[in-house]
C-alpha cells in the first residue's frame, strides 16, 4: 500500500510525496506530520454533547451550591435569639435535640412594636410584654407521643427572681400574680424559671412568636380549617365567622385565636379550646399535604416562622431547627395530645384561676415521668418498686441536714405511720424529728416557716412530691411534712392513676366545633 493511500485511510487530502519504493517506511503515529494531522481526526475529539452535559452539570450544582447557600444564610438572617433562663437553678444537662426528650415553651408575645402596631398601643405591652398564649410542647424520645400543655394566661402562680440577662438586673420574686406576666420585667428566660418551678420540669428551648406570625403562617399554608356551631361576630377581636365549617387565614386566624369572649362563656378556657382545636387543624393539614417533608414546601413554612419568632441560643441555628422539624414529621396526629392544666377559680380573686391540686400535681408528675401518658404516674404501678427516699443519689445541700427540724404529720389515717415514714428521713440524713397526729387528708404536702424553703424543696424531691405541693404557712417551725392518705404504706406518695381521657382535652385528630358564648 503506498504512502498515498494511507493517507486517505486515515483521512488526510494532500498530494502524496515521491515513492521511495516498496520498502519505504510508514512514518511512525508520534513523530512527524502524521502526528500534528492526527490532532484533529474526528475519532479523537471529544463529543460537543459531552463538552455540554458537562457544563450543564457544572452550572446545575452551582446554582444549587448557590441556593442552599442563599436560602441558609436567609433563614439564619431571619432568627432572633435570647437566653433560656433568667438565672433559675438547673439540675440537668443539655439535650441532644436529635434523639433525646424535648420540652420546648411556645409562647405568643402580645407586643404592639413593628407590624404588631395595628392591634392596640405600646402601653399596652410594658416591659418585654405578656405572654398571649403558654403552651408546654413535650417530645417523647422515640417521637411517638407529643404533648401540648396549656396554661391559662389568668393563672396565678409565684414567679421566682429572675435576672434581665440584657441589663443585667435583678427583679425580686413576685407572689402569686398572672403567668402571662413572668416575662414582663426580665425578659422570656424568666417565664421559663416560672414554668420551671411550677411543673418541676426543665424546659430544654423556647420559641416566641408574635402576632404577626400566625397571620403570615395561615396565608403560607393557605388557611386552617376551622368550626363554630353559631355564627360569630367579636367586634373586640374582628373575627366574624359564618356557623360550620371555614377557612381561615390572616386576620382571621389571628382573631379566632384571640377571641376571649366568642366562645364558651367567655373566659380564658375556651379561648384555650379555641386554640388547641386550631393547632389540631393545623397539624393535620401540614401532615396531608407532606409539608414538613417537601423541602419547597418547608422552605416556605421556614421562612415565615423565623421571620417572626424569637428562640433560645440553643434553638438559634438552622441545622438545629431541621432536626426539629424531621423529627415531628411522621408523628401520628392519634398521638398528639392537648391538655389544659387543671384550675379552679382563685380563693384570692374569683376572676382568676389557680391550680386544681391534686389533678395539678398528678398531671406534672406523670410528665416528669414519661410523655406517654398512658404511663401511670410514679409509685402506682405495681410491677415497678418505688425508689427508697434513704438509698436516694445525695447532692450536698447548704446545710446542716441533721440541723433542720421536720415534723411528721400522720395524716394517713394509718396508725403508727410516721414512724416509718420518719425512718425514711432519718435515713436520709434529718434526724432532727418530731411526729404528730394530724386530720386525715387526701394529699400529702410539705409546709414550711421562714428561711425553711431550701429544706422544704429537697423534702419534697426526696419523696417525689412536686413544687405545687410545697407551701409556706405561718405556725410551722421549719418543716412540716404532712403525709395524707395516698401514702398509706410504700416510700412515697402515691398519686392516683387518672385515665389518659382525664387528662387528654383531644388529639390532632379530633375535628372540634366551639361553642360560641350566647352572651359574647
Amino acid at each position: 500500500m503506498s504512502p498515498g493511500e494511507v493517507a486517505t485511510l486515515l483521512g488526510r487530502h494532500h498530494t502524496p510525496g515521491p515513492e521511495s519504493g516498496p520498502s519505504a517506511p510508514v512514518p511512525y503515529p508520534g513523530q512527524g506530520t502524521l502526528v500534528d494531522n492526527s490532532r484533529n481526526h474526528p475519532a479523537r475529539r471529544r463529543p460537543r454533547w459531552l463538552k455540554i452535559t458537562g457544563i450543564a452539570v457544572a452550572v446545575v450544582f452551582l446554582g444549587v451550591v448557590v441556593f442552599g447557600g442563599y436560602w441558609l444564610w436567609r433563614l439564619q438572617s431571619n432568627i432572633s435569639s435570647s437566653a433560656l433562663g433568667a438565672g433559675g437553678l438547673r439540675t440537668e444537662g443539655p439535650v441532644d435535640d436529635r434523639k433525646d426528650r424535648l420540652q420546648i415553651l411556645v409562647l405568643g408575645s402580645d407586643t404592639r412594636s413593628g407590624k404588631n402596631g395595628q392591634y392596640g398601643t405600646a402601653d399596652q405591652s410594658s416591659g418585654y410584654g405578656q405572654s398571649d398564649v403558654m403552651m408546654l410542647l413535650d417530645i417523647s424520645a422515640d417521637n411517638n407521643h407529643v404533648n401540648v400543655i396549656s396554661f391559662p394566661r389568668d393563672l396565678l402562680v409565684d414567679v421566682p427572681a429572675c435576672t434581665d440577662r440584657t441589663t443585667n438586673q435583678r427583679h425580686d420574686a413576685r407572689p402569686n400574680v398572672m403567668i402571662n406576666s413572668a416575662m414582663a420585667d426580665a425578659g422570656i428566660g424568666c417565664a421559663v424559671d416560672t414554668v420551671n418551678k411550677l411543673t418541676g420540669m426543665e424546659v430544654d428551648h423556647f420559641m416566641m412568636a408574635d402576632f404577626n406570625a400566625v397571620k403570615e403562617l395561615s396565608n403560607t399554608v393557605g388557611g386552617v380549617e376551622v368550626c363554630v356551631n353559631a355564627a360569630v361576630f367579636d367586634p373586640e377581636s374582628g373575627l366574624r365567622l359564618p356557623k360550620g365549617t371555614s377557612q381561615v387565614q390572616g386576620d382571621q386566624a389571628l382573631a379566632f385565636l384571640r377571641t376571649r369572649h366568642a366562645f364558651a362563656d367567655g373566659g380564658d378556657l375556651g379561648r384555650i379550646k379555641a386554640q388547641q382545636s386550631f393547632l389540631a387543624s393545623l397539624t393535620r393539614k401540614l401532615k396531608a399535604d407532606g409539608t414538613l417533608g417537601n423541602p419547597q414546601k418547608m422552605l416556605g413554612v421556614a421562612d415565615t416562622v423565623t421571620r417572626n419568632l424569637t428562640v433560645d441560643d440553643g434553638l438559634a441555628s438552622v441545622p438545629t431547627m431541621l432536626t426539629l422539624a424531621d423529627r415531628l414529621k411522621n408523628i401520628d396526629p392519634a398521638k398528639v395530645n392537648f391538655i389544659t392544666v387543671p384550675t379552679v377559680p382563685a380563693a384570692s380573686d374569683p376572676n382568676r384561676l389557680g391550680l386544681d391540686e391534686p389533678a395539678a400535681g398528678n398531671l406534672f408528675a406523670m410528665l416528669r415521668r414519661s410523655a406517654d401518658l398512658s404511663q401511670p404516674p410514679p409509685g402506682t404501678d405495681p410491677g415497678t418498686p418505688s425508689a427508697d427516699p434513704s438509698t436516694a443519689a445525695a447532692t450536698k445541700p447548704g446545710y446542716d441536714k441533721a440541723l433542720q427540724p421536720v415534723t411528721v404529720a400522720n395524716g394517713t389515717s394509718v396508725p403508727g405511720r410516721s414512724t416509718d415514714i420518719g425512718a425514711l428521713l432519718t435515713g436520709a440524713g434529718y434526724t432532727k424529728l418530731a411526729r404528730i397526729q394530724a386530720q386525715p387528708r387526701p394529699q400529702s404536702m410539705v409546709y414550711y416557716g421562714p428561711g425553711f424553703a431550701d429544706v422544704a424543696a429537697d423534702i419534697a424531691a426526696l419523696f417525689g412530691l412536686p413544687p405545687a405541693s410545697v407551701q409556706q404557712v405561718t405556725g410551722v417551725q421549719g418543716v412540716q411534712l404532712y403525709a395524707g392518705e395516698d401514702f398509706t404504706s410504700g416510700t412515697r406518695p402515691a398519686p392516683p392513676t387518672p385515665a389518659p381521657s382525664d387528662v387528654v382535652a383531644q388529639t390532632a385528630n379530633d375535628q372540634t366545633c366551639q361553642t360560641t358564648n350566647p352572651g359574647g
